[in-house]
């Protein structure tokens, strides 16, 4: 069953792909937006060559395409037939409990002709942060509406016990309290180094410029 993975590079995607797997799907794609120019992603603004590199370091094809918010939905579809016709016929998404988030995928790949699936939809929050790192995923936090000091940390227990308690945020960052970038897992050929840069505020937003490059399993 070869299926592509909706991907923005963080935990959520990515544990939802090792479920796809694991259940017997072939993830031939991953399936990523950016900005017009080509030079960020579009959902969380990570450099368009970092999620590349994070691609190579999992041994999975990134297909970017160029979309505004406003024709979003338009290229999403275009994207998704030209998947389809390489004989793609199910898409991995790692949304969770929005149901307007579910509704669109399953009307826009229904119209598309393509199956949605969603492994990590209704699950307990703990118990996927677990299943993540038990799993050995790593990542780091890239992005926050929650405050500057949370960029480049380590999405591990502490960090997420002090958000729950400091912010009563939603553990998983459901309400786009927080993004992360994987840096390794059960997916990932090879690890990610991370070279952290400076950081911006876009709309709100606390965001982590950085790089990023492939390392060795010691």
């Amino acid at each position: 069953m070869k299926a592509f993975a909706s991907w923005s590079g963080g935990k959520d995607c990515a544990l939802a792909t090792y479920r796809a797997i694991s259940q017997g799907y072939e993830v031939t794609y991953l399936l990523n937006f950016v900005a017009e120019d080509g030079q960020r992603s579009r959902s969380h603004g990570i450099r368009s060559e970092v999620l590349h590199m994070q691609a190579q370091a999992m041994g999975i094809p990134l297909m970017q395409v160029p979309t505004s918010w406003e024709s979003y939905e338009e290229n999403f579809k275009k994207a998704v037939t030209e998947l389809k016709d390489k004989g793609i016929e199910d898409g991995i998404f790692g949304d969770m409990d929005l149901e307007e988030h579910r509704e669109w995928i399953e009307r826009v790949c229904g119209q598309v002709g393509v199956s949605p699936r969603l492994p990590l939809w209704q699950s307990d929050p703990e118990q996927l942060l677990n299943e993540f790192w038990n799993s050995g995923f790593r990542s780091i936090v890239v992005a926050s509406k929650l405050g500057k000091s949370l960029l480049g940390k380590n999405l591990d227990k502490e960090f997420v016990e002090n958000i729950v308690k400091e912010y009563n945020s939603h553990p998983c960052g459901e309400s786009g309290e927080y993004h992360t970038f994987v840096t390794d897992g059960p997916i990932f050929q090879r690890p990610l180094k991370i070279m952290q840069g400076n950081t911006v505020n876009r709309n709100g937003v606390w965001a982590l410029d950085f790089d990023a490059e492939l390392s060795s399993r010691e």
